[in-house]
């Protein structure tokens, strides 16, 4: 009996641990508005884990979606997933992320997209420090009418002038040069007053010789 007790003792000591470590095991935030379209909510927030859900992670769905991982027309997230999408990975027609993928635009520090605009920009118009595309403005750029430091061309500049980019653009032109570079002030006053120095020599030798 006394074996019996004590084992009974131990299954309620443990219950009790459990309990407290369910008390205080780390929970994230699950929201759902009551308005919705369907079976999807207007509002939906899903932000860490979830240990009745099972889940470590949250991915919120609607059509303004907020969370770990967002999908909705609207989505905000660590990886999101929307018509317009502000994210570290955003995919959707118009991002906004630290990689980013548009459909129609793009913009982050990687952006792919028709229009993209970012610190590295591929598409069919890009503008970044890096940009490849058929329309390409960039410190670095390649394709059929590229702007850069080292090319510029009209095509392309006529582009960019027509969509409102040319200070962007004509920006990174390298200022053209002089055929001959007309020496500085400095330099031409000190051969001035070498001229005159060795006028006065001759002078001085002259004067010699007649005496």
């Amino acid at each position: 009996m006394s074996d019996h007790g004590d084992l009974e003792r131990r299954v309620d000591q443990l219950e009790q641990e459990l309990a407290r470590v369910r008390r205080f095991r780390p929970r994230g935030i699950r929201y759902r508005s009551s308005l919705a379209l369907g079976n999807i909510p207007v509002v939906a927030v899903a932000s860490g884990p979830d240990p009745d859900g099972g889940e470590l992670r949250g991915h919120a769905r609607g059509i303004i979606a907020i969370g770990d991982m967002a999908t909705g027309v609207v989505a905000l997230g660590g990886l999101a997933r929307g018509v317009v999408a502000f994210g570290g990975l955003a995919v959707g027609a118009f991002t906004f992320g630290g990689l980013s993928i548009g459909v129609v635009l793009a913009v982050g520090g990687l952006a792919l997209g028709s229009f993209a605009f970012g610190g590295g920009a591929v598409g069919g118009v890009a503008i970044g420090g890096g940009a490849v595309g058929y329309y390409a403005c960039g410190g670095g750029a390649l394709g059929p009418h590229a702007v850069s430091p080292l090319w510029q061309d009209p095509e392309g500049l006529d582009f960019f002038r027509q969509h409102g980019f040319a200070s962007t653009c004509e920006g990174r032109r390298q200022p053209r040069r002089s055929g001959v570079a007309s020496p500085p002030a400095s330099t031409a006053t000190t051969v001035v007053h070498s001229r005159r120095t060795m006028s006065d020599l001759r002078a001085a030798r002259a004067a010699l010789v007649e005496r």
